[in-house]
C-alpha cells in the first residue's frame, strides 16, 4: 500500500507536468495537489519537494502570466492583468474570476465559470508561493545530489519575491544558494552560477552585495587553474562592479561633496582594474586608473601607499604616458582624462598687473576718461549697473601686447616627497597666448608657496585664464580653474591693448641707496645721487634705450621736487628736449641721449654752527639790519674752539650737509598703442646732497672816501677740502685754501 501510493503521488506529478506544458492551468492544479497529498503520506521528499514547486510555478503563472524573467516594469507591462490582481489578490469572489478570465481567455482556454471558481480554490496565494517554495527547498536539502534543482528553486523563488517587492526575504533565499555544494562543477559553470547570484542581487536592489559576487566571477575568469586566463572577460565583469561600490571612472564626480563608499574597497578594485589592463596588454588603460586612483583616493593612501602608487605610474608612463584623450573601450565605453588637479593642490590664482614702469596709461579726453563713447548719456544707471556686473569677473588692470605677463598661483606639495612638477603653464582663450612653461620642485609637504606663470599675449582683445597645465609623474593635465573647489581669484579676464614701446633708462651717476616715495604712490624704477657743493652745477647725462619692438615716437619731460623744506634760488633743474626729439622716431635697439643740468643754489648762512669766530678783536659790524641773514656775529668760545679748523670742517659731518629730491618723470608712446591713446610712464628719482662752499662770517663797513662808492668788508671762509678762486668784478681773484678765512 506504501509502495503503491508513492507511485500514485509520483504519477499525479507526472500528469500535472505534462497538463502545465499543454497550457492546461487548472488541471494541473488539481493534479499537483493530489500528487502533494499523496507523496506527503509516504514521506517520499525528492518527487514531494517536485510536486510542491509544480504547484508553486502553476499559481505564478496564474499571478504573473507576464512571467518573472524580465524587469519589473516590462513585466507590469506585458500582463495586462497582473496590477488589477496585484490590488484584488485578496478579494474572494466575483472580481478575482474575472480576472482569471482575462487571463485565460488569452491563453487560449475555454472559460468556465464554475470550473475556474474550482481554479482560484486551488491557486496558491502570493504569500503561499513562497511558503511552498521554501519547504520544497527544504527537502532538496535533505539529499547531497539534489543541489542543482536546489539552486534552481531559489532562483524561482527570489524572482517571485523580486516582483513582490519582498527584497529581504528574497535576500535569505539567495544566501542559501550561496552555500549549496555544487559538485564537479566547470570553471564556466562557477562563472555563470556567481553572474546569476550577482543579476539576482542587483534585481533585487542589493548592488553593494551585487558587486561582490560579480568581482568573485571576475576573479574566477582569472582563476590559475584556467589555462588561458580570460582577462578581457575578468576586466569587464570588475568594469560592471563599479556602481556597487560608489565607484565612477569620472573624476568630477570626487571634486564635490564628501566621498562616498568604502575608500579602501574602491582602492583595491582599482588595484585589480590596473593589473588586468596589464595582464591584457593595454599600458594606456593603467595610466588611467592608476591616474584615477592616485587623484580620487590621495586623502586614503598611507605614505608608503603613495611611493609605491607613483612609482608604477612612473613605470607606465615611460611606455605610455598620460594624456587627456578620452579612451574608448571595445564594448563603447569611454573612460574620460583624469587631470592632476591635487597634484599639486592650487588654492588661489592671481593675475598680476605689469611692473610700475611698464603699467599702460589712457590719455584724458576733453570729456574725461570714465565716460563711455557709446552713449551720448554723461551718465546712465543702466550703463552704470551692466558695468557692476563685468567689473566683478573683469580685471581693472590692462596688459600689453607683446609684453610677458604674469599670473601667481598659491600651491603646495600634500606627497611625502619633493613633487616635480614639469611643463606648467596657463590655458587661455579669447586672445593667442604664447605660454612660456615652468619647470618647479616643491619640497615635501610643503605648504603654501607662490608660483608665477608667465606667458606673451600675441593679439589684442579680451584673454580669459581658464586654467593651467601640468607634467606629473609622466601625466599630462589641463586642470580648469572651473573644476578646482576652493580656489581664490581676483578674477579671470582681462583686457589685452595693443602694443607699446618700452624704454630702458641708464645714467652717468652712480645709483642711490636712498628710495624715493612720491605722494602719488608710483614707484621709481631707478634712483641715482649725486653730491654738489652749494652753488655747484653738474651735468646728467640720462640715455634713453628702445629695448621693444615698437618704435618710440612721443616723449615728455616733467620734473617735480620733493620732500624738502629748502629755499631754492634759481632752477634746479634744467634741459633742452629739442635735441633728444630730433632723433625721434626711435626705432627699437637705438639709444637717445638727453641732457639735465642740475644747479644748486641754497642759503646755509643761518645755520649758527657752521660760523667761526676767527678774530678775537671784537669789531663790532655796523650798516646792516640786526634781521639780516648775513648779519651773524658770534663771540668767540675760547674752551670749544678747534686746534685745526680743517678738523671741523670734513665733508663727513652730516650736520653740515641739506639734501634735495626730485623726480624726473618720461611719458613716452609709439606704435599701436599710441594710436589708441595709451602711454607709458617711466620716473627718474634724483637724490642730491648739497655742502656749504664758501661762508661770510662778518660783514663791517669802512667810512666812505668818495661820494661815489663805499667799502664793505667781508670775511671769507671756505668750508671745503679744496683750494677756491673767489672773483669779484673789478677785483684780483682771490685764492683760498681749505679751511682758510680771509678778509
Amino acid at each position: 500500500r506504501h509502495y503503491k501510493k508513492r507511485c500514485q503521488g509520483r504519477m499525479r506529478k507526472h500528469v500535472g507536468d505534462l497538463c502545465l506544458q499543454a497550457g492546461m492551468l487548472q488541471d494541473s492544479l488539481v493534479h499537483y495537489h493530489m500528487a502533494v497529498e499523496l507523496l506527503r503520506s509516504v514521506n517520499d521528499f525528492l518527487w514531494l519537494g517536485a510536486a510542491l514547486e509544480g504547484l508553486c510555478s502553476a499559481s505564478v503563472i496564474y499571478h504573473y502570466p507576464g512571467g518573472t524573467g524580465g524587469k519589473v516594469g516590462s513585466r507590469r507591462a506585458q500582463g495586462g492583468s497582473l496590477s488589477a490582481e496585484a490590488s484584488n489578490r485578496h478579494r474572494p469572489g466575483k472580481d478575482k474570476t474575472l480576472v482569471l478570465f482575462c487571463a485565460l481567455t488569452s491563453n487560449g482556454i475555454n472559460a468556465d465559470t464554475s470550473a475556474e471558481i474550482g481554479r482560484a480554490k486551488n491557486c496558491l496565494s502570493p504569500e503561499d508561493i513562497i511558503d511552498k517554495y521554501k519547504e520544497a527547498i527544504s527537502y532538496y536539502g535533505k539529499y547531497k545530489n539534489a543541489g542543482v534543482i536546489e539552486l534552481e528553486a531559489c532562483v524561482k523563488a527570489v524572482r517571485v519575491l523580486a516582483i513582490q517587492k519582498r527584497s529581504m526575504e528574497a535576500s535569505e533565499f539567495l544566501q542559501n544558494a550561496v552555500y549549496i555544494n555544487l559538485r564537479q562543477l566547470s570553471e564556466e559553470e562557477k562563472i555563470q552560477r556567481y553572474s546569476i547570484l550577482s543579476e539576482l542581487y542587483e534585481r533585487i536592489g542589493f548592488h553593494r552585495k551585487s558587486a561582490f559576487f560579480k568581482r568573485i566571477a571576475a576573479m574566477q575568469c582569472a582563476a590559475p587553474s584556467i589555462p588561458e586566463p580570460g582577462w578581457r572577460a575578468c576586466y569587464k565583469l570588475l568594469l560592471e562592479t563599479l556602481p556597487g561600490y560608489s565607484l565612477s571612472l569620472d573624476p568630477k564626480d570626487f571634486s564635490k561633496g564628501t566621498h562616498r563608499g568604502w575608500a579602501a574597497v574602491q582602492m583595491r578594485l582599482l588595484h585589480e582594474l590596473v593589473y588586468a589592463s596589464r595582464r591584457m596588454g593595454n599600458p594606456a588603460l593603467c595610466v588611467r586608473h592608476l591616474s584615477f586612483l592616485l587623484q580620487t583616493m590621495l586623502d586614503f593612501l598611507s605614505d608608503q601607499e603613495k611611493k609605491d602608487v607613483t612609482q608604477s605610474l612612473e613605470s607606465y608612463t615611460a611606455k605610455c604616458p598620460g594624456t587627456m584623450e578620452f579612451i574608448t573601450l571595445p564594448d563603447g565605453l569611454k573612460l574620460p582624462p583624469v587631470p592632476f588637479t591635487k597634484l599639486p593642490i592650487v588654492r588661489s590664482v592671481k593675475l598680476l598687473n605689469l611692473p610700475t614702469s611698464l603699467r599702460p596709461h589712457k590719455m584724458k579726453s576733453l570729456l574725461g576718461q570714465n565716460v563711455s563713447t557709446k552713449s551720448p548719456f554723461i551718465y546712465s544707471p543702466i550703463i552704470a549697473h551692466s558695468r557692476g556686473e563685468e567689473r566683478s569677473k573683469k580685471i581693472d588692470f590692462q596688459w600689453v601686447q607683446g609684453d610677458v605677463c604674469e599670473v601667481q598661483l598659491m600651491v603646495y606639495n600634500p606627497m611625502p616627497f619633493e613633487l616635480r612638477v614639469e611643463n606648467m603653464g596657463l590655458l587661455t582663450t579669447g586672445v593667442e597666448f604664447e605660454s612660456l612653461p615652468a619647470a618647479l620642485s616643491l619640497p615635501a609637504e610643503s605648504g603654501l608657496y607662490p608660483v608665477t606663470l608667465v606667458g606673451v599675449p600675441q593679439t589684442t582683445g579680451q584673454i580669459t585664464v581658464n586654467g593651467y597645465h601640468t607634467s606629473v609623474f609622466g601625466v599630462f593635465s589641463d586642470c580648469l580653474l572651473d573644476n578646482l573647489p576652493g580656489v581664490k581669484t581676483n578674477g579671470c579676464t582681462v583686457e589685452v591693448i595693443p602694443a607699446l614701446p618700452r624704454v630702458q633708462i641708464s645714467t652717468s651717476l652712480p645709483r642711490s641707496a636712498h628710495t624715493l616715495q612720491p605722494s602719488s604712490g608710483d614707484e621709481i624704477s631707478t634712483n641715482v645721487s649725486v653730491q654738489l657743493y652749494n652753488g655747484e652745477t653738474q651735468q646728467l647725462i640720462i640715455k634713453l634705450e628702445n629695448i621693444g619692438t615698437e618704435p618710440l615716437e612721443k616723449l615728455e619731460v616733467t620734473a617735480k621736487t620733493v620732500n624738502t623744506k629748502e629755499k631754492l634760488y634759481g632752477d634746479f633743474l634744467t634741459w633742452n628736449l629739442e635735441d633728444t626729439l630730433s632723433q625721434f622716431p626711435l626705432s627699437p635697439g637705438k639709444i637717445a641721449t638727453f641732457t639735465v643740468n642740475i644747479k644748486v643754489k641754497l642759503d646755509f648762512s643761518c645755520q649758527e654752527n657752521l660760523l667761526q669766530d676767527l678774530s678775537d678783536d671784537g669789531i663790532s659790524v655796523t650798516g646792516l639790519p640786526l634781521s639780516s641773514p648775513f648779519r651773524q656775529v658770534v663771540k668767540p668760545r675760547v674752551e670749544t674752539k678747534p686746534i685745526n679748523p680743517q678738523e671741523s670742517s670734513k665733508v663727513g659731518d652730516f650736520s653740515h650737509v641739506k639734501t634735495l629730491e626730485a623726480i624726473l618723470n618720461f611719458k613716452y608712446s609709439g606704435g599701436p598703442g599710441h594710436v589708441e591713446g595709451y602711454y607709458r610712464n617711466l620716473s627718474l628719482g634724483l637724490h642730491v646732497e648739497v655742502e656749504p662752499s664758501v661762508f661770510f662770517t662778518r660783514v663791517s663797513t669802512l667810512p666812505a672816501t668818495s661820494t661815489r662808492q663805499c667799502h664793505l668788508l667781508l670775511d671769507v671762509f671756505n668750508s671745503t677740502e679744496h683750494e677756491l678762486t673767489i672773483s669779484a668784478r673789478n677785483n684780483e681773484d682771490l685764492i683760498l685754501h681749505a679751511g682758510e678765512c680771509q678778509r
